[in-house]
């Protein structure tokens, strides 16, 4: 088998030209934007994706467009590595260079990629795509098949699937089909089956109730949601809103980023008892916080924070009954509450690591315990099992019922990636076992009133940080200055990031009052503003709003 690159070359000025000359790097999404400027980055990927498969002799590279939590009129793509991984660190470079090289030059960089990497042109390669539901992703699916068709590499389509579909997908295809079929069935039987068994029966326990709200954000996550409830048979009752098409605009006024960040409920929530329990995910169904509120109204947010004090606290216990040694540790990045972080340390003993915001970075630290929980504060994680662990889990479960549950809830788990509807069936196992409400779940401990703040900046670059993102260390002195407003907080927090995405600059802050973190959060926005290049608007101070 040859390859002509000019026909590369052909296909990208013919079909695919380049048409914004802005740089766009490839972050911890992949790369993201307005739709009507990504046709030449998805060919480009696509590209990309049958070198890299080439580079992996021949182990299967997915790719998944979308834009997760992203307004309607973005869209975005991310490679995922034969493990289920996100694409390795040192490839991100070669994507980032690769669409940003002008159409002339195309021929002659992907030459170069070769090259460099010794990749055998003429060996095989296969490529999984997949799309979420905005109207664009047709369109750009297109744009990454004929990218892998361009270098004569084996495409398979997948249509509009959740990003942790694809990541099960193409781990199940790695693993000669030893984590399940690569097809959609396959992933609905493989987290139904478990589930079911673990319920065994019983849909009800002490204050649990078989009810749920699912906000499915107008997007694949809705779709997915309907399909699961088709084959579980009432064993969890769900009633599903924000559901696409006809419901409204893909993450508009719903999702789990407008509920975390919002701290309200979505649009098209029904009118509902106290304390029933709801949960929504993101566009792409890989983030899940729950929520609910009680009697007197009040809202109430039960985040990624949450979730992983409730799943580190019960496999703890499980692993305990199993009579096994396992080291459990849990990761989570600088926007953890600091409640949260105090009660898995000093209540449930569990190691606590603190890397930087990023599901690669928390899903890298993981593999570092045989068994690793990740969650970020947005919703986003998952658990991962060490082989050593599961084989231990294995041969316990021999003569140990609490191994065999164990299993089980490995097999609910998606390990491969942060997993809303997995996560969900995590957390309904869970609170069924224990009987609890969503009054006990929250009861556990005291979240710290915390916000965020997007400051707009000339250039997001000129923000550094280090130690997890928890110290800015460039320009110089706003770290210095950030210290000595937090100094007149109690128990009060704060930090600043460049986002991954967009010129702003991402404020923290978090004090044991609503009013005290407002003026905290603002005090910190000011200096952003003050010393990194802020445009825009001033801030407005929350202590003269009333005014």
């Amino acid at each position: 088998m040859s390859i002509n690159l000019r026909t590369v070359y052909a296909f990208a000025r013919e079909m695919y030209p380049k048409n914004s000359k802005e740089l766009i790097q490839y972050g911890t999404a992949g790369f993201r934007g307005k739709a009507e400027y990504l046709d030449s980055v998805m060919f480009r990927m696509g590209v990309l994706a049958t070198l890299r498969s080439r580079y992996r002799e021949g182990a299967v590279i997915g790719v998944m467009i979308t834009a997760s939590h992203n307004p309607e009129p973005d869209n975005g793509v991310k490679l995922i590595d034969p493990k289920g991984e996100m694409l390795e660190s040192s490839w991100e470079k070669i994507a980032t260079d690769l669409v940003n090289v002008s159409d002339q030059e195309l021929e002659q960089h992907v030459g170069q990629i070769i090259k460099d990497n010794q990749i055998d042109v003429t060996s095989s390669s296969y490529v999984y795509v997949g799309m979420d539901n905005r109207y664009h992703s047709p369109r750009l699916l297109k744009a990454v098949a004929d990218g892998v068709i361009a270098l004569k590499g084996n495409v398979r389509e997948f249509g509009i699937v959740t990003t942790p579909m694809m990541h099960f997908f193409v781990v199940a295809a790695n693993t000669k089909e030893a984590y399940g079929k690569p097809t959609e069935e396959s992933y609905y039987e493989k987290l139904i089956s478990a589930f079911q068994k673990l319920r065994n029966g019983r849909v009800e326990n002490g204050n649990y109730r078989n009810s749920l709200i699912y906000d499915g954000a107008n997007g694949v996550g809705a779709r997915k949601m309907l399909q699961f409830i088709k084959r579980m048979n009432n064993s969890l009752c769900v009633t599903v809103i924000n559901q696409g098409i006809g419901y409204g605009k893909i993450n508009e006024d719903c999702g789990a980023d407008h509920v975390k960040v919002k701290q309200r409920a979505p649009v098209s929530m029904p009118a509902v008892e106290p304390f029933t329990r709801c949960v929504s995910v993101d566009g792409d169904a890989d983030r899940v916080v729950y929520f609910y509120t009680d009697d007197e109204e009040q809202f109430h947010l039960l985040d990624g924070d949450r979730i992983a004090t409730l799943v580190a606290g019960y496999l703890m216990d499980l692993i305990k009954r199993c009579e096994i040694d396992l080291r459990i540790g849990l990761v989570q990045t600088a926007y953890a509450n600091g409640a949260s972080t105090d009660y898995i340390v000093n209540e449930l003993k569990v190691p606590v690591s603190c890397v930087p915001t990023g599901v690669k970075h928390l899903h890298h630290k993981a593999l570092e315990y045989d068994v690793g929980i990740y969650f970020e504060a947005n919703g986003h994680g998952t658990i991962v099992f060490s082989d050593s662990a599961k084989s231990l889990i294995a041969e316990a479960a021999k003569t140990n019922e609490n191994a065999k549950t164990l299993l089980l809830i490995i097999d609910l788990i998606n390990e491969t990636v942060g997993d809303a509807i997995s996560d969900m069936l995590l957390v309904e196992t869970i609170l069924n076992h224990k009987g609890w409400d969503v009054k006990d779940w929250s009861a556990a401990y005291s979240d710290l009133p915390n916000q965020q703040l997007k400051i707009s900046v000339q250039d997001r670059n000129v923000i550094k940080t280090t130690d997890a993102e928890r110290v800015c260390v460039e320009p110089q002195g706003l770290q210095e200055e950030i210290n000595k407003v937090v100094a007149n907080y109690k128990r009060g927090r704060s930090f600043v990031r460049p986002s991954g995405t967009e010129d702003v600059v991402r404020v923290y802050a978090e004090a044991t009052t609503k009013e005290d973190v407002q003026q905290l959060a603002y005090e910190v926005g000011r200096l952003v503003q003050r010393l990194a290049g802020g445009v825009g608007p001033e801030l407005v101070n929350p202590s003269n709003a009333h005014l």
